[in-house]
């Protein structure tokens, strides 16, 4: 191609990746304000399941403090976990219809379509966390920490949505259809129960206790609420934190990096 050619043929979709990122996380947006339905079932289910376990389980459940602290936690993470599945259904919605036809006609980088989906669901999904904690602190959520300590626990949510996200946009591109996509959002619906959420892991049978302790949301759980109320799952003051915290971003990291690098991967192959 000669200069002048390379000229008429505009800038090079890469020389406008941040652009088209930011205009690809503005439609994503915007797709969720016209059809809010996911945004409000990501508010209303994490706040009646609070709403429950504080109200009708509460009064049953001993955890040697304030059940209402203990659980709060939990409940943050499982609304971020189970808003950030939620892109898996859009991602498909994307690479599977006409609209990525018209993206690959474009002179934008394909990858703005991925990086769009991840921004837009981290946006999406702290402000929905940050909505279920309000509602937490109405209902007598009182909280121990400082500026710091709320910084580094929105650092935490906000690491672990990106990782959510990350694995939300593998499954979309890999599986074929929105429903499929779907069922991702229910396995992380559960899988924050089968941890310190919501009871000591002390209280599980002995096979299902050692599965709660090692995997990678408890120490999420564990990181926040030491961060937030100052204690660990035991209802203890929590010790450790900064070794726990570390265990938790260098699960999550490495988590949000080998997913998001095999969704890149899969996506390019499949538009081929």
């Amino acid at each position: 191609m000669t200069a002048v050619a390379a000229a008429e043929a505009g800038p090079h979709p890469w020389r406008r990746f941040g652009p088209d990122v930011l205009t690809m996380t503005a439609r994503v947006l915007r797709l969720v304000r016209r059809d809010p339905d996911e945004l409000v079932l990501a508010l209303v289910l994490p706040t009646a399941m609070m709403l429950l376990f504080v109200y009708v389980f509460g009064g049953a459940i001993e955890v040697g403090t304030d059940y209402l602290a203990y659980a709060t936690p939990g409940v943050l993470l499982l609304c971020a976990g189970f808003g950030a599945a939620n892109a898996a259904m859009a991602v498909n919605s994307d690479v599977s219809g006409e609209i990525m036809d018209r993206f690959r006609a474009m002179p934008v980088a394909s990858a703005t379509v991925l990086v769009g989906h991840v921004l837009a669901s981290m946006a999406k999904n702290l402000v929905t966390t940050a909505v279920v904690l309000g509602v937490a602190m109405a209902i007598g959520f009182r909280t121990v920490a400082g500026p710091l300590g709320w910084l580094a626990a929105v650092g935490v949510v906000a690491v672990y949505v990106f990782a959510i996200t990350g694995v939300a946009v593998l499954v979309g591109v890999l599986v074929r259809t929105p429903a499929a996509a779907g069922g991702f959002g229910f396995v992380m619906l559960f899988l924050p129960y089968v941890s310190s959420a919501f009871v000591p892991p002390e209280t599980m049978p002995s096979w299902l206790r050692g599965f709660a302790e090692v995997q990678p949301v408890t120490p999420v759980i564990e990181t926040v609420r030491g961060l937030l109320v100052g204690m660990g799952s035991d209802g203890m003051p929590v010790t450790g934190l900064a070794g726990t915290a570390t265990v938790t971003l260098g699960w999550w990291l490495g988590v949000a990096l080998v997913a998001l690098s095999a969704a890149s991967w899969a996506f390019a192959r499949r538009g081929r």
